[in-house]
């Protein structure tokens, strides 16, 4: 922030600047600033159409539809999403559009988040790699991107109230993790701030948030921008760092007296023009628009992207064969389901696309294999009527055919931005009729449509194939065919993990939460992490995906170039007989009998191309940084010593190499003093050596003769000053000259160079606004 306030532009003009000029502009000031165009996403660019609705949602200028979060998460490919991100940089640039307001980066805590559709993965690490591309690619084309929702944005119930009450560690390791990889790795040009409360604060208005930890923690020199309707105090969001309120309120005058009255400096109203001016410079001039032929050429280029993008997002979740169908043998192909014919290829809210065209499956399936071969019946109504004619009409279909593909999801009004889901079911008559349709066919494919993951376990015996399509955008249809055909094999993965019940998962209890309160008692333990620490059963684990070949693992070495760094080398084979695509991961965790942290935890991915027989050596980096922890006391990242086992496959579960590497730890001395425990001054290497002389007193004494072994246990969790009250001679001086020659002698170690003193943060629960 600057020091010196700048009398040269007028107050009234600097508050002007910290709101919007209207829904997607900010505002400009001529020879200071201009105004910036900011346009939804993230799958698409959503440009409003003059004279549109408040919104512009359903009213905006036609634009490619790529596949929404959910689908690009389950490619696990991050040039990919480069590619994407590119793509929609560029059509952005030719709509005249600034900034586009993606990517979506929440985690998914529970499967039943109405706005999961737009949202990468249950995991940071997967999701910090791919947003991190997304943005990459965006700015590429000298649009900026903005990273939303920061942060803690989970659900949709009461979202514009709710208070997320979420432990520190918790907090660090999982909610805001991907943010602070795509903030350091990618530069964002901005950060939207959430709806939601953190622990009782406004994101809108944590000082903390958006400028200790953002800011000044890690680095970040863009613009905080609210969402829409986010702020409720104009001047606390302005103290807290936040440097845009969308859109606009008509409140400048309250900035403008706060200053006047000294409740604001006019040094944040500063801070804000500054910021301003540097996107400006990092952004240029406004941009020219697009030639209709220049467009027409993009979105040509985009819709095959956009169809690459579908087929590799699709996961195939089961298979026993019949997949790819074998044109050569087919007569007969039923196609049911309405969603076979009227597709659901994105989710509803502000990311709403108006696609430029719209490819089914029943057109592509029935173009390529013949109107003679392909017979359709819608089985159901996407209203969830549940008309008996159509499922039997269906069934009959079903009979006379040699295979049956059928089209099942979630309707549109069963998920959308603004409300939560609150089963995980497909609708009654979706289920029904596969079962009807399974008693008639001799083979069963399943396609699934829907933006969050549904419950398939009551129902799975009935297919011989799932494939999961999630919300493919505008060529979803026309990749469908790819992979069912086997013009391309499936090579996606699941980003989030399918539990055999809702009841299973660990934000069953307090999802969504109650009185303005949503109470994240899993704490770290959100999707994979839950279900794979306590062995629980699920569907489908997280990084599950099959495909049209097989691969096998083999040769895995670790090296150690540096202390706390290895090399983790590893041989993929394609063993099958088809072109395939393997994703390969990485997971870490500690090797420790009771688990203090989750079992293990995605690292490092890649994915590989392989034709049949060919062979590749991976290598993948495994860091401190992946071995770290969130110490809550000690406010700080920490690596702690012992043995950490490494595993390497294609799934949190199926795992096909292991090994084991060995930390010393971050050799970091935090200070000792008379509240610290037994246990805490046994794990200090000067602390042990004090205390091994204090032990050697009181066994000398006597005093301690007659202390039971579970007593010696016990006493590891007492705090050194507490031994005055066990009669063991010990008393407040001895106390205070143990807490002296503990820091006489990490003094000694760390002018040696081996440790080195911990640097603490400022904790979110020690900062209000």
């Amino acid at each position: 922030m600057p020091d010196q306030k700048d009398r040269s532009i007028p107050i009234e003009l600097k508050a002007s600047l910290t709101s919007g000029s209207g829904t997607w502009h900010s505002t400009g000031a001529p020879g200071l600033v201009r105004p910036f165009l900011l346009a939804d996403g993230p799958h698409g660019v959503r440009r409003q159409r003059t004279g549109g609705d408040a919104l512009g949602i359903g009213d905006s200028v036609p634009a490619t539809c790529f596949p929404p979060g959910v689908a690009l998460g389950s490619t696990w490919d991050p040039e990919l999403v480069r590619r994407v991100g590119a793509a929609l940089g560029q059509e952005a640039a030719a709509l005249e559009v600034d900034v586009l307001l993606g990517p979506g980066m929440n985690i998914k805590r529970s499967p039943l988040g109405g706005r999961n559709f737009e949202y990468l993965s249950e995991d940071p690490h997967l999701t910090g790699r791919l947003a991190a591309a997304y943005v990459e690619g965006v700015q590429s084309s000298g649009v900026g991107a903005c990273v939303k929702h920061f942060a803690v944005n989970n659900q949709e119930t009461d979202r514009m109230r709710v208070s997320a009450e979420v432990d520190q560690r918790a907090l660090r390791e999982i909610y805001l993790r991907a943010f602070e990889h795509v903030v350091k790795a990618a530069r964002p040009a901005m950060v939207m701030s959430a709806y939601n409360r953190i622990n009782g604060v406004p994101a809108s208005e944590d000082h903390w948030l958006l400028t200790r930890l953002l800011r000044e923690e890690w680095g970040f020199d863009g613009v905080v921008v609210s969402d829409w309707g986010a702020v409720d105090d104009r001047v606390a969001a302005l103290r807290a760092g936040l440097d845009l309120e969308m859109p606009p309120t008509g409140t400048d005058g309250e900035v403008v007296a706060a200053v006047d009255r000294g409740e604001l400096d006019e040094s944040a109203l500063d801070a804000v023009v500054d910021r301003l001016r540097r996107l400006e410079a990092r952004l240029g001039g406004a941009k020219e628009p697009a030639s209709e032929p220049e467009l027409a050429a993009i979105r040509d280029r985009n819709a095959d992207l956009a169809r690459e993008a579908a087929a590799q997002a699709a996961v195939l979740l089961t298979n026993d064969g019949v997949l790819p169908l074998d044109r050569s043998s087919l007569d007969s192909v039923a196609v049911i389901g309405e969603f076979a014919r009227t597709p659901r290829f994105q989710g509803g809210g502000s990311s709403r696309i108006v696609p430029t065209g719209v490819s089914s499956a029943l057109d592509a399936l029935t173009r390529r294999l013949g109107a003679d071969v392909v017979r359709f019946a819608p089985g159901y109504s996407v209203d969830g009527s549940g008309d008996d004619a159509l499922a039997l009409a269906a069934v009959e279909v079903a009979r006379a055919a040699h295979v049956a593909v059928v089209f099942l999801g979630l309707p549109e009004h069963a998920e959308s931005e603004g409300f939560d889901r609150t089963t995980l079911d497909l609708p009654a008559d979706q289920v029904s009729l596969l079962e009807r349709v399974a008693a008639v066919a001799p083979r069963v494919v399943v396609v699934l449509s829907n933006g969050g993951v549904v419950s398939v376990a009551e129902w799975r015996h009935h297919a011989n194939a799932i494939l999961e399509g999630w919300l493919l955008g505008q060529a979803g249809g026309e990749a469908t065919a790819d992979l069912l055909l086997g013009d391309r094999a499936p090579s996606g993965r699941l980003a989030e993990t399918i539990p055999l019940r809702l009841a299973d998962h660990p934000s069953y209890p307090t999802f969504p939460g109650a009185d303005g309160i949503s109470v994240y008692g899993e704490s770290v333990h959100v999707g994979y992490r839950y279900f794979d620490t306590v062995d629980r059963p699920v569907a489908f684990p997280f990084g599950h995906g099959l495909t049209y070949t097989r691969f096998e693992y083999s040769d895995l070495r670790v090296v150690a170039p540096a202390e706390n760094s290895w090399e983790v080398t590893f041989s993929v084979t394609n063993t099958g007989d088809r072109d395939g695509r393997e994703v390969a991961q990485l997971y870490v965790g500690p090797a420790e009998d009771q688990p203090t942290r989750p079992r293990a935890e995605l690292r490092g991915f890649v994915a590989l191309d392989l034709r049949p027989g060919e062979t590749t050596t991976v290598t993948l980096p495994l860091t401190a940084t992946d071995l770290q922890t969130w110490d809550a006391r000690g406010q700080r990242w920490t690596v702690r010593p012992g043995d950490y086992a490494v595993h390497v496959g294609a799934s949190s579960r199926d795992v096909r190499l292991r090994t084991t590497v060995h930390s010393d730890g971050d050799r970091v001395l935090a200070p000792l003093t008379a509240q610290s425990t037994i246990a805490e001054w046994r794990a200090d290497p000067a602390g042990r050596q004090v205390l091994a002389t204090l032990l050697d007193r009181v066994s000398r004494s006597g005093l301690a003769s007659s202390v039971a072994p579970e007593l010696v246990r016990m006493f590891l969790s007492i705090p050194l000053d507490k031994l005055r009250s066990f009669g063991l001679g010990v008393t407040s001086a001895t106390v205070a000259e143990l807490v002296r020659e503990a820091d006489a002698r990490q003094a000694e170690l760390l002018a040696a160079g081996a440790y080195r003193r911990p640097g603490a943060a400022r904790t979110h629960s020690q900062e209000t606004p």
